[in-house]
């Protein structure tokens, strides 16, 4: 008998909901060959098995929460399957007594963690470091604060960054996760254990919100009620924005766009990109402005790293696009949007927001993105305050473009170009797009982000700017 276990998901993915089981006792499957489908908190993923042979036996259903490590099920492996672990397990033993090896070093003090995963080179500069807040008082359990070196532990680098970010040691802390692995929720019970040692009433995050210091009412008493569970996306949506909001301080800034000319071109070309398989929509073409946006304007496609002082500038150009499912909002990301023309982008689009609807979306493709795009225009409204996809710095809120009349001034060819005041002009109703730039403002100040809005407002005004093929 040979067991198949739930592998490694992906950095900081330590757990799922099995919402399918894929095959059935007396099934024969082959490596690779989709099990499970699991939702974890970042997406719905097919888990292929590593195991080949008959299955005797399924230890999880529909519903169950498993971690990473966990048994799923059981097979009867072929002589050879059975045979390898053990070949593999003997060959590791054997290496010893043929070289002998001086004993390892003893481990170092863990390095600080890198910025954030890139697909590309980063510049690093220096930013201006403030003091650090007193820690709170020493709780009578024995936690370690930040600062107390010990042996290196075993947790990712997202969650070392976490553990710095709220101040405990990451060497304190039990791992809960396989093989002792340290998880972001062992992080954050830790340092709810030291915050309601300190007394400090409503402070402790869950994870998700901030608790609250009273008790919900019972809404029972005022009629019938019904209590659904979260999804993993819903409560991943929750925590990931919930801290966003309170670590970034937001700042958003409105402006419109006169998109008439930008419609005429989306309308004259969106068979010809229809033919390579893509859908020409505003979004795919805001996409391709705002990649060239943060060309010109690098400090929108930056990171902070509070722990190393500095601002982390990317030198690739990726740019995620909120997509709304059935599940919750999952953000796809498209690659070096800044060397790809509209066409290539529009194909890319549908293809990601297809993937990201049919559950088929992997955690790699909602990575490594710079800026984000979030289009409500479909759905109506005037403005709104997005809220930025940490650790991004920026995000452009797009609503739904009206017809409203503008005062435009006449030229010497008869032509109205430009908005403007006095009586040589006219009133003329364009099409207007209504966008809202939120952004971090200790990276950011408003007069830079006002400029930044204004070349985009201008380069969707004059859409010859950017050329369509490339």
């Amino acid at each position: 008998m040979t067991e198949f276990k739930i592998p490694e998901l992906g950095e900081n993915v330590a757990s799922g909901d099995v919402t399918r089981v894929l095959v059935n006792v007396g099934d024969t499957i082959a490596r690779d060959q989709p099990v499970l489908e699991l939702e974890t908190d970042k997406a719905t993923i097919e888990v292929p098995s590593s195991v080949e042979g008959v299955v005797k036996e399924i230890k999880v259903k529909k519903g169950d929460k498993i971690k990473v490590g966990a048994v799923v099920l059981t097979v009867d492996a072929p002589a050879g399957e059975a045979a390898a672990p053990a070949a593999k397990a003997a060959a590791p033993a054997a290496a010893p007594a043929a070289a002998p090896e001086p004993p390892p070093p003893p481990p170092a003090a863990p390095a600080p963690a890198p910025a954030p995963a890139a697909t590309g080179p980063a510049r690093v500069v220096p930013m201006p470091v403030r003091s650090a807040p007193e820690a709170p008082a020493q709780p009578a359990a024995p936690v370690k604060l930040e600062g107390e070196r010990g042996p290196a532990a075993p947790a990712s680098p997202a969650v070392r960054r976490l553990a710095r970010e709220i101040g405990v040691d990451i060497n304190a802390i039990q791992g809960t996760g396989p093989s002792g692995r340290i998880t972001q929720e062992d992080v954050k019970e830790t340092a709810r254990r030291i915050l309601s040692s300190v007394g400090s009433a409503g402070a402790a995050a869950d994870g998700v919100a901030i608790r609250a210091a009273r008790p919900l009412p019972d809404f029972q008493k005022w009629g019938e009620v019904d209590r659904q569970p979260w999804s993993n996306i819903r409560r991943a949506t929750a925590e990931h924005l919930s801290y966003a909001w309170t670590t970034i301080p937001h700042v958003t800034q409105f402006d419109k766009a006169d998109v008439g000319e930008l419609e005429e071109l989306r309308k004259q070309f969106k068979e010809k990109v229809a033919k390579a398989g893509g859908n020409l929509t505003v979004t795919a073409m805001l996409v391709r402005v705002l990649a060239t946006a943060v060309r010109k304007f690098p400090q929108f496609n930056a990171s902070i790293d509070p722990e190393r002082g500095e601002i982390v500038y990317k030198k690739y150009v990726n740019v995620g696009v909120a997509v709304d499912t059935d599940r919750g909002l999952l953000v796809p990301v498209i690659r070096d949007a800044d060397t790809r023309n509209i066409t290539e982008i529009a194909v890319e689009l549908q293809k990601l927001a297809e993937r990201a609807r049919d559950k088929k979306l992997s955690l790699e493709e909602m990575s490594g993105g710079g800026i984000t795009i979030s289009n409500l225009g479909g759905i109506g409204g005037t403005y709104f305050t997005p809220i930025v996809n940490w650790p991004e710095v920026a995000i452009l809120g797009v609503s739904r473009g009206m017809t409203e009349p503008v005062w435009r001034r006449s030229t010497s060819s008869g032509r109205t170009d430009e908005p403007a005041e006095g009586k040589d002009g006219r009133w003329e109703p364009r099409q207007m797009l209504p966008l809202s730039l939120s952004y971090d403002h200790r990276v950011i100040d408003g007069a830079d982000a006002m400029r930044f809005l204004r070349w985009v407002v201008e380069a969707i005004e004059q859409p010859f700017l950017l050329s369509l093929v490339g």
